[in-house]
């Protein structure tokens, strides 16, 4: 079996073009070691609106990197679209800028462990959540299958959690289990409300909406807000989180996922002042940097 940390890596598997990775565009001296991820692209000035120099402005279709400085604190700001085919691409393209000697094609030495803090917005599943809370995402359950691509193993709490939730929705696939870094969620996530994220693979059929078709199973939303878990119960449903935490987990870097909560599938309303709740979030990471 080869061992990657010692190969060449192809220029077909590592696309270069000028020094700068294929997708984010990126050099690797364009980044920061400390991350704010967010899923749209127009978020990324409303969160580098608050820096005090920029450094670095790069984009690349939905992907865009803003760098600079809050104070003496360097960091990036970089938008990775939805999904998680996309946070696959992005979080091995950041790892890839600095793990890989770009001259060599090879991986480094000596790792790098990246501080990666998401902000994003998601729909809460408890009736007394409030709209427009703060979320940390202790934990995150991916119903994709991104990690069927990969030598990902359940620890024995995530394996019972994503049998019971398999059996639970009949589902065709195998879920995958996530934890964040507790470090961040403690650091991040003081004074927020805590639960357990559902990652699911689109907007609508996947996270339990009907517009004009059926989905297999109606009332699946319901199902999961109310099961049992052994930890926090389930608290949200996005399209992210459980593969940044599953990707940091296999690359080594540490990661927290943070949502404002815009909308409350239990009692069925949507934030009138959305983009509010995602500045006082945005804020509150700043501040806690």
């Amino acid at each position: 079996m080869t061992d990657l940390n010692k190969r060449v890596i192809p220029e077909s598997e590592l696309i270069l073009t000028d020094g700068r990775i294929y997708h984010l565009n990126l050099r690797p001296d364009q980044l920061a070691d400390t991350i704010i991820m967010v899923g749209d692209p127009d978020r990324v000035a409303k969160v580098s609106t608050y820096f005090d120099k920029i450094e670095h402005q790069v984009s690349s279709r939905e992907l865009v990197t803003h760098t600079g400085y809050v104070g003496g604190k360097r960091l990036s700001v970089v938008s990775s679209g939805m999904g998680t085919d996309n946070v696959e691409l992005v979080m091995t393209e950041l790892d890839a800028l600095v793990n890989i000697d770009f001259d060599t094609r090879t991986v480094k030495d000596e790792l790098i462990s990246l501080e990666i803090i998401r902000i994003g917005t998601s729909g809460c599943l408890q009736a007394d959540i409030p709209l427009d809370a703060h979320l940390v995402s202790e934990a995150a359950l991916g119903l994709d299958t991104l990690m069927s691509f990969y030598n990902w193993k359940n620890d024995e709490k995530g394996a019972a959690i994503v049998h019971a939730v398999a059996q639970q929705l009949q589902l065709p696939f195998a879920p995958y289990f996530a934890d964040a870094d507790m470090g961040l969620v403690n650091k991040y996530g003081e004074g927020m409300a805590r639960g357990t994220t559902i990652t699911a693979p689109g907007f609508y059929a996947p996270q339990g909406r009907e517009v004009r078709l059926k989905t297999v199973n109606s009332n699946f939303v319901e199902m999961l807000s109310k099961m049992e878990l052994p930890l926090s119960r389930f608290t949200n449903l996005e399209m992210e989180t459980a593969g940044y935490y599953a990707m940091a987990h296999l690359l080594g870097h540490k990661m927290v996922s943070l949502n404002a909560l815009i909308a409350n599938r239990a009692r069925q309303e949507f934030s009138s002042n959305h983009e509010m709740a995602v500045d006082g979030l945005i804020r509150s990471v700043l501040s806690r940097l």
